[in-house]
């Protein structure tokens, strides 16, 4: 995730990052340009339209259309959102409960238990790390930090890696449980916390795993590029070779909402505008390592 200033403007107009539509859009808008620029040549060299040119209607169905394509755009950018904001919300869900577990443990444990400390220093992060790699459909043990009971090299990239984690946070509660270590209340008291891992990696897996409809999405595009295609034709003759421009930069904002949607719907991977899950990994395993 790119982090940014919001009131630094002349950054923002005169900058092109690597998250700018207009990278993927560059052959695209390039492809526009040269059919509206064709279209415009044959129009006016040759076509020679009068005043009254029928022409002229099909800028007044844009018109018509321009409204029901905001309003299906609108709609798109929001559902995208609502996606990433609801992944956002999940991965704060799970910063916070596994800060609530360490506090928790902190308190629990004997001092002395410097190997359960350890065991739990080291597996409430790999549960995040574990999550973060699964969503992306990596398998990285490099980045799990081994503890007494815990090898990284034993987790099967084959099988759910989250759920080989919590298998192994919950084995280790119940073998403290079975020494004394945990009483009933102990156990009643972390449950909550413990059981908000698996709901928090349901939530993202379905955001995953769902994507918009493919009729709606293949709907929109086609609806972009007939609207475009169609726009020289509605305004070549009041525009003349400005059309070019135009409806160049036209197709530029249509199609780079359409982009951006697709890409913050699934917030989970290494896009620029993806969420930072390796940063909020990587603040549960500070929180963790200090309060145990």
């Amino acid at each position: 995730m790119i982090e940014y200033d919001p009131k630094d403007w002349l950054r923002f107009v005169f900058s092109i990052h690597k998250a700018d539509t207009i990278r993927k859009l560059g052959p695209a808008l390039a492809a526009t340009a040269a059919y509206c620029a064709l279209v415009a040549y044959v129009v006016i060299e040759y076509v020679h339209p009068g005043p009254d040119s029928d022409l002229k209607n099909i800028a007044i169905m844009h018109s018509l259309l321009g409204f029901v394509l905001s309003m299906l755009l609108v709609f798109r950018t929001n559902t995208a959102y609502d996606r990433w904001w609801e992944g956002r919300k999940a991965w704060g869900a799970l910063t916070n409960n596994s800060r609530n577990l360490a506090l928790k443990l902190a308190h629990i444990l004997d001092p002395a238990d410097t190997e359960s400390r350890q065991f739990f220093r080291a597996m409430i992060p790999n549960y995040a790390i574990a999550l973060k790699n699964h969503l992306r459909g990596n398998h990285r043990p490099d980045e799990w930090t081994p503890c007494p009971g815990f090898d990284p090299h034993t987790v099967a990239p084959d099988r759910h890696q989250p759920n080989q984690i919590a298998m192994r946070l919950f084995g280790k509660m119940d073998e403290l449980y079975g020494r004394g270590t945990f009483r009933p209340e102990h156990l009643l008291v972390l449950n909550d916390e413990f059981t908000s891992f698996t709901d928090v990696c349901g939530i993202c897996e379905r955001i995953h795993t769902t994507p918009i409809p493919f009729s709606y999405s293949s709907f929109l595009k086609k609806f972009i590029a007939v609207y475009c295609l169609t726009l020289p034709f509605g305004y070549v003759l009041s525009l003349h070779y400005w059309v070019v421009p135009v409806v160049v930069f036209v197709f530029y904002v249509l199609a780079s909402l359409e982009l951006i949607a697709e890409e913050i719907e699934d917030p989970f991977g290494n896009d620029a505008n993806d969420l930072p899950t390796d940063q909020m990994a990587a603040n549960i395993r500070k929180a963790v390592s200090d309060l145990l």
